[in-house]
């Protein structure tokens, strides 16, 4: 870590460094104010809004305490609906202002951390084990700032981590519980099934799945690969661009082989942009994509599974797959139609990208979104998410 952002500040009258960690990328605080029990909301609100990080020094639960007392004070500020002059797509940039301003005055309050990740605070809990799996081992002496926001974060990641999300279409271990998928910090978490489904219910390509290859490209979590491993695909390969997404994959598959009893090859992990090298992998039958969903600048690598800026992996995949595949196999590309919703992508150009591409769609199938926010009436963006279609399309070259 030695070569990790520093930060700065004075505490009786010496001067402090530690290392910083942003998971946004944020530069560390060039103005540090130092908090306790005794800062009122009010008054950190605007020493928050004049960019100045506030180091805590005072009870932990009490720094959770403020920030709950600023995020109220922003949710009064924030409309709950849309103006009726608003399209979709206005409402959908407005709150990703909103939610970037939030996470600017959230994130002001700061927390010390020893270098081994101990928390010198009255009422802190113990982070070492969550802070190393999120950060790596501390291999020096320095001591360590974040916000509290993205320790709470951190802390929430580990708790999930341990505990797991049910994937039903895995099937079961060997006492008839479903299986699991283990998310790591910053890896996004098959929360959502609906098209894990898809993926179980789609004709695999003419063959024997005993002798195909197939990819999983953004693997993710593993769980596609995963999912294609139950499904009797006798070669998959999970490739990724994430360090942190091979590690869990890599985990998540040991451990479901291992759970479930099955035998057979393991899944392959490959760190790779999109398609695995094509010296040592130059074609596979089938080729699963499932790339971030809408077409927006990316804030963290936390937000990297939901957006894509300029269609980057959704265009990446569809131009190289067609090349990839062997005769007769088919590329399967998850997507939402939320952009297209929020008027950030037309189905027109999807169409023409497939086509672009030397594509044609063979077949598609759709579900829809039984995630909370897809009834939830309050959300600025219910109108587009409560019609959200998500589909798996069929692609053939051709």
């Amino acid at each position: 870590m030695s070569d990790s952002p520093q930060i700065k500040w004075t505490q009786n009258d010496e001067p402090h460094t530690a290392h910083w960690h942003s998971e946004r990328g944020l530069p560390a605080p060039s103005k540090v104010q130092l908090a306790d029990d005794t800062l009122a909301a009010d008054a950190a609100m605007k020493l928050a809004q004049s960019d100045a990080g506030l180091l805590w020094n005072g009870d932990f639960q009490n720094a959770r305490h403020l920030i709950q007392a600023l995020d109220r004070r922003l949710a009064k500020r924030s409309p709950s609906k849309p103006s009726a002059k608003q399209t979709l797509t206005e409402a959908f940039l407005t709150q990703r202002n909103a939610q970037a301003q939030r996470a600017k005055i959230l994130g002001s309050v700061l927390i010390p951390l020893q270098s081994d990740y101990s928390i010198a605070l009255r009422r802190a809990p113990d982070v070492r084990i969550a802070c190393e799996q999120a950060w790596g081992k501390s291999e020096d002496k320095e001591r360590h700032v974040c916000s509290l926001r993205e320790l709470l974060g951190i802390i929430s990641a580990f708790e999930w981590r341990k505990k797991g999300v049910e994937v039903p279409v895995l099937g079961t271990d060997r006492s008839g519980q479903p299986l699991r998928i283990h998310a790591h910090y910053a890896v996004f978490s098959p929360v959502r099934g609906e098209y894990l489904a898809l993926v179980a219910k789609a004709p695999l390509p003419k063959g024997s799945p005993a002798e195909m290859m197939a990819w999983d490209v953004g693997s993710g979590t593993g769980v596609i690969a995963a999912l294609l491993a139950s499904r009797g695909v006798g070669k998959v390969v999970a490739t990724d661009v994430s360090q942190r997404a091979l590690v869990c994959a890599s985990e998540n598959l040991k451990r479901l082989q291992q759970s479930s009893g099955r035998t057979g090859k393991a899944v392959e992990v490959l760190k790779a942009n999109l398609f695995p090298d094509i010296a040592t992998h130059p074609k596979a039958k089938l080729i699963v994509c499932n790339p971030p969903w809408l077409p927006a600048p990316v804030g963290s690598a936390l937000e990297s599974a939901v957006y894509d800026e300029g269609s980057q992996m959704l265009l990446g995949f569809l131009k190289g797959v067609g090349q990839r595949l062997e005769s007769g196999g088919e590329a399967w590309l998850i997507l939402s139609d939320l952009a297209e919703r929020l008027g950030l992508r037309s189905r027109d150009e999807l169409m023409q990208a497939i086509s672009s591409a030397g594509l044609k769609v063979i077949d598609r199938m759709d579900t829809q979104p039984l995630h909370p926010k897809a009834q939830d009436k309050s959300d600025p963006l219910h109108a587009a998410r409560s019609r959200e279609v998500t589909s798996l399309w069929r692609l053939a070259v051709a």
